[in-house]
């Protein structure tokens, strides 16, 4: 039996110089060896973090803090570790949270555009009250703008706030 196709259309696709359309390709990012890359940051410069327990996550926070508020949150970790030994760390909610074991989380702290925005979950327990009112009747703020802590304060709301009950670590 003779084959009833044409030499023209016993030519493959290709040879014809037809080609099916392709979808694009995602490049896949190469992994740099030895160069660590920085966290992303979120709206208003928010180091984004992985949630963790420990020092090393409150850590990389804080080194991705852009500008002059890594300087802050480097002087707020200090005082808060000088003041409260033995302060357990994390980060949730891409916050550095601090507290006490059994006791729970009694302060974080949150960078925005212009500012640092520290958290005392029972502020209004503290004296003198932290300024920044909260939806939340306990909760009080401190908004942190550069060269604008006042370290004696801070560490005295730290101390009153480390001693009353917090939030579930």
């Amino acid at each position: 039996m003779a084959d009833h196709r044409s030499e023209k259309s016993a030519k493959t696709a290709a040879e014809r110089g037809v080609t099916k359309p392709t979808k694009p390709r995602k490049a896949t990012p190469k992994p740099q060896s030895g160069k660590q890359t920085q966290p992303a940051l979120l709206a208003g410069g928010n180091p984004q973090i992985a949630k963790a327990k420990g020092d090393a996550p409150v850590q990389a926070y804080i080194a991705a803090m852009p500008g002059w508020k890594s300087d802050v949150g480097r002087r707020l970790d200090a005082i808060i570790v000088r003041t409260v030994p033995g302060v357990q760390k994390g980060v949730k909610w891409n916050s550095p949270f601090y507290g006490i074991e059994g006791q729970g989380w009694f302060l974080s702290f949150h960078v925005f555009t212009r500012y640092v925005k520290v958290t005392f979950f029972r502020g209004t327990s503290l004296r003198p009250v932290p300024p920044g009112e909260s939806k939340h009747k306990d909760v009080r703020y401190l908004d942190i703008y550069e060269d604008q802590l006042d370290e004696a304060q801070f560490a005295a709301w730290v101390t009153q706030a480390s001693q009353l009950p917090g939030e579930q670590l």
